[in-house]
């Protein structure tokens, strides 16, 4: 179903953004600014807090920052505004696939939530016939919100580098391919979402065809011009049926999807941990808990919808090929062949929806770390029926989600990064890139950066405590109280 805006949807949504702003008045207990200003080595005054990535993790984290009274941050994103995130670039579902009463990036704010935005903009009978949320509206309800609270954000910003300097770190960015300028901020958040820790991955031997021949599913994708030619997809979670789906869509004359398992994964366990129990004290658990929970659930990975299915398999050009993994890759003449547990295939184009690769050493901001951040093989062995060597490439986070040394002492200024973003499930469950996830995670974050800020200072805070003397009353008698009479006795 496809919502239309009503008439008078601007004024509706101007009027909830002032719903929103006297809500958050009403309920911005203690008011008081309380960091300290840090001076920058450069000058000037250093941000409190730099997030990278301006996508739903970001924001909410920067929201929850600002109600807890930290407004000296900024928020950076390499790509243009409303182009943050996955939504209208490599996601290529029509529509989120969480429930649509799913609460995120509003912070349990009526006024904030995805329904409010919705019901003003589309009325409360479009609400009701909602099914999901399309990607569009989930973009154009996040830019809203992101202008409702005010959230700083500067777009089209990359970050090259991040390094120590005295009281915290030295962020390098580069804006629109300009000249590179330094930013310094006592912490910094990493919600760059999926790739955050490492890089999107593919089988060697398809990284070595040449590139007009294949692609990850995070890739632009030209599906205009697989019209009529043969697509090959390896893997079966939702991108896969996903891209599957966009190809045939686009006209493509085939499209075989591989799976490598017996069948595709039909059971979806983000849906059994979406309770409070799980989403709330999964990071308090021993890391004994922690592994066999996420070792079962990142087996099962994450299952698709009917719908998804039902886009792909009512072309009668979709193939799908179960127990059926691929070993290798050649050209022969301008065409594919592909080496599978069936058999050779001969394809135009090929596409890996293989996921994430954790590897510190692929982010350039994390360069001058990588080697010494802490793996959960660093810090856990797990039972020899329970070894995964794909969960052991996980970072292993401290309690407030910051990265940990490897080596103690070697590079001590991670404890100022903290990561909120997918790499951050082995820890703390589905967290930085999760909407189910955010009414819990997000204070978490929140909680583990201010305490960090306050810790930081505490020397000043004392002092400043102790040099406290602003007084609430003076001891002021009326006129003619016997007490005015008994002091200007004293004072003749």
């Amino acid at each position: 179903m496809t919502s239309h805006a009503l008439p008078h949807a601007d004024r509706a949504l101007a009027d909830l953004t002032l719903r929103v702003r006297d809500d958050l008045d009403r309920i911005s207990h203690p008011r008081r600014p309380w960091t300290f200003a840090h001076d920058a080595p450069s000058g000037g005054t250093m941000l409190d807090v730099l997030i990278v990535g301006g996508g739903q993790s970001g924001l909410a984290a920067a929201f929850g920052l600002m109600r807890d009274e930290v407004r000296n941050i900024l928020v950076v994103d390499q790509a243009p505004r409303g182009l943050e995130g996955p939504w209208l670039s490599y996601a290529r579902m029509h529509t989120l696939r969480s429930p649509k009463d799913f609460t995120g990036p509003d912070l349990d704010i009526p006024s904030l939530t995805y329904q409010s935005w919705h019901e003003a903009k589309f009325g409360p009978e479009s609400w009701t016939a909602l099914h999901l949320i399309t990607k569009q509206d989930w973009v154009d309800y996040l830019l809203w919100l992101r202008d409702a609270v005010g959230i700083p954000v500067q777009n089209d910003t990359t970050v090259l580098d991040i390094e120590p300097c005295e009281g915290g770190l030295c962020v390098v960015l580069s804006m629109m391919g300009g000249e590179p300028v330094r930013r310094y901020a006592r912490k910094v958040v990493l919600a760059t979402g999926q790739e955050s820790l490492g890089r999107w991955s593919m089988p060697g031997f398809v990284e070595a065809l040449p590139p007009q021949v294949r692609a990850h599913t995070a890739e632009g994708i030209d599906f205009a011009a697989l019209r009529g030619k043969r697509v090959a997809i390896l893997g079966a979670g939702a991108s896969a049926f996903d891209n599957a789906a966009t190809a045939l869509e686009a006209g493509a004359g085939e499209v075989h999807l591989f799976c490598r398992r017996a069948e595709p994964q039909l059971v979806q366990p983000y849906l059994w941990l979406t309770f409070t129990g799980f989403l709330k004290h999964f990071s308090e658990l021993d890391d004994v808990w922690k592994w066999r929970f996420m070792n079962y659930i990142l087996g099962l990975r994450e299952g698709f919808p009917q719908p998804t299915w039902d886009r792909c398999a009512k072309h009668m050009n979709f193939r799908l090929h179960t127990a059926a993994g691929w070993s290798g890759a050649r050209m022969e003449g301008d065409r594919v062949v592909l080496e599978t547990a069936k058999g050779p295939l001969e394809a135009d184009y090929v596409i890996c929806a293989t996921g994430i690769e954790h590897n510190p050493a692929q982010r350039p901001e994390l360069a001058r770390a990588a080697g010494n951040i802490a793996r959960w093989e660093d810090r856990f062995t797990p039972a020899p029926d329970e070894q995964n060597n794909r969960l052991s490439a996980f970072p292993y986070l401290g309690n407030d989600y910051t990265l940990q040394e490897r080596v103690p002492g070697q590079t001590p200024w991670l404890r100022n990064i903290h990561l909120f973003s997918i790499a951050a499930t082995m820890s703390f469950g589905p967290s930085g890139s999760s909407i189910n996830a955010m009414k819990f995670s997000v204070p978490k974050l929140v909680s583990g950066i201010t305490g960090g800020l306050f810790r930081d200072d505490v020397e000043a805070y004392w002092q400043d405590l102790r040099s406290y003397d602003i007084r609430q009353a003076e001891l002021r008698w009326p006129e003619g109280h016997p007490m005015t009479l008994s002091l200007m006795k004293q004072d003749a």
